[in-house]
């Protein structure tokens, strides 16, 4: 029997978590050491998941099947190809540098890294389920955590506010998808919530294209996608630095992760015929996205607001139905969400030391925090899409599925890479090489080494997929034939 790697990592947080809750309140030093630990060994525990995927043979590996309720049809059953692969590892990466920059965090420390540790058993189990039922267990309690974890140690301006906010509009986007999920259930009459069986259950076109939207919207509601994107920023400000990084990181390519699996893998024909106008509503996110991060004053409402505009391009790529296109948003999840936790990171970094998120009120950052200025230079050019950078590798590969597709589309979204430029090169003028104010001259400091370590790790993933794209690309690759032969070729 093969070690159950794929379990190990899933209840590692959770598991962690229940030991956190065990250390007295008072010893906030040992409650650190012990998230750290945690973080580490499920970071590890991905890595070598990673690199022992064997991409020629493809298809899913690491798969453990357990019935648990057989009169229903719902079993435990877990796997990973090449498109969840990737996310999983994701997850220990952003799990792993969460810690190390919540490390000075004073306020109940230890119910803050158990929330954010149930929250990420939650991620790690969607992104590795293949039982319907799972992967909406799991994603429930992904979102739950969340409201509690901004609505505690969130913004005190605007905590309350968002965290209401974004637990209602996923919420929502869940029941809309549950919905969808359970018709399929009793329809394929096969009495199973397995995926692997349902993808053979041969749906009815009728059924697949009136049933696709509400899959795929309900999910793509926690993927930012337009009109239902305005929950995002407002939960990014609000949140505390390590949710912030989860939230945009992860948390959205949650949403994308089941869109695609449930909606697109399970739902082809359903796909094929939608797919014209949620190609548009991306267009918007990446488009509408841009502008609107490129007019704010708030340094975190920025980011935010990019995070929308760059998840337009993973379902932009969706849309197209393409190789290419699948390719490009495969990558996409891993290399935004590597980026926006690298930003989040710094925006938390320069708010801890200024106690100002405003722009016009910052300057002269490089000075006293180099690290965070290079972090944020490398987070700036993988945004803008640079070549050598993860951003290219993602980018282009979606553009050319949008260009084969529809190729008007991809014109009028080109605009947001140069939208994208402007308002980076404007906040690393601005914030990090400008004069630094009076009210700051003399009250910044360097970062920590924990905060260091978080911001090399971070960067070092963004350029080694940037150089050498291979490490990815093939095995993404192999995720995608699957979901082409679903397709039927499309």
């Amino acid at each position: 029997m093969q070690f159950p790697i794929l379990s190990v990592i899933v209840f590692t947080p959770l598991l962690s978590a229940l030991i956190i809750l065990l250390i007295p309140g008072e010893r906030k030093t040992e409650v650190r050491v012990t998230a750290l630990a945690a973080a580490l060994l499920a970071f590890l525990l991905s890595l070598w998941m990673y690199f022992n995927y064997d991409t020629a043979a493809a298809g899913y590996q690491y798969i453990e099947k357990y019935t648990w309720l057989p009169a229903l049809g719902i079993s435990y059953h877990v796997g990973v190809d090449g498109i969840s692969a990737p996310l999983v590892l994701l997850t220990g990466l952003v799990m792993f540098t969460g810690v190390l920059i919540s490390w000075g965090i004073d306020d109940r420390p230890r119910e803050f890294f158990a929330f954010l540790f149930i929250l990420a058993t939650g991620v790690f189990g969607v992104f590795v389920a293949l039982d319907l039922f799972m992967l909406f267990f799991f994603y429930e309690i992904a979102v739950f955590p969340m409201y509690l974890l901004i609505a505690i140690w969130g913004w005190k301006q605007t905590r309350e506010y968002a965290a209401m906010k974004l637990t209602l509009y996923l919420f929502i986007g869940s029941v809309v998808s549950m919905v969808g999920a359970l018709v399929m259930y009793f329809a394929a009459g096969m009495n199973t919530f397995d995926m692997l069986e349902l993808e053979k259950a041969g749906f009815s076109t009728g059924f697949q294209q009136f049933w696709f939207p509400f899959v795929f919207l309900g999910f793509a509601v926690l993927g930012g996608i337009f009109p239902f994107h305005n929950w995002s920023p407002d939960g990014h400000v609000a949140a505390p630095t390590a949710v912030s990084m989860f939230h945009a990181g992860v948390l959205m390519k949650l949403g994308a992760f089941a869109a695609l699996r449930v909606g697109i893998m399970l739902l082809p024909e359903g796909a094929k015929a939608h797919m014209w106008w949620i190609i548009l509503l991306a267009l918007v996110n990446v488009v509408y996205g841009a502008f609107i991060a490129s007019v704010q004053t708030d340094f975190k409402y920025v980011i935010g607001f990019s995070s929308v505009s760059h998840m337009g391009l993973v379902m932009m790529g969706f849309a197209t139905l393409s190789r290419e296109g699948l390719i490009g948003a495969g990558v996409q999840m891993f290399s935004h969400g590597a980026m926006t936790a690298l930003f989040f990171a710094v925006v938390g970094m320069v708010y801890d030391q200024a106690h100002t998120r405003d722009i016009p009120r910052l300057g002269g950052i490089s000075r006293v925090m180099p690290y965070a200025t290079i972090a944020f230079i490398i987070g700036g050019l993988v945004s803008m899409g640079m070549p050598g950078f993860s951003g290219f590798v993602a980018e282009f590969p979606i553009f050319m599925g949008v260009w084969k597709t529809y190729p008007w589309i991809a014109v009028v979204a080109v605009v947001s890479i140069v939208v994208t430029a402007s308002y980076i090169m404007r906040i690393i003028r601005k914030v990090f090489f400008g004069q630094v104010p009076d009210e700051h001259d003399g009250h910044l400091s360097d970062n920590t080494r924990l905060d260091k370590l978080a911001l090399v790790v971070l960067s070092l993933v963004l350029l080694i997929l940037g150089i050498y794209p291979s490490v990815m690309v093939p095995m993404v690759e192999t995720g995608v034939e699957n979901i082409l032969r679903l397709l039927g070729g499309a």
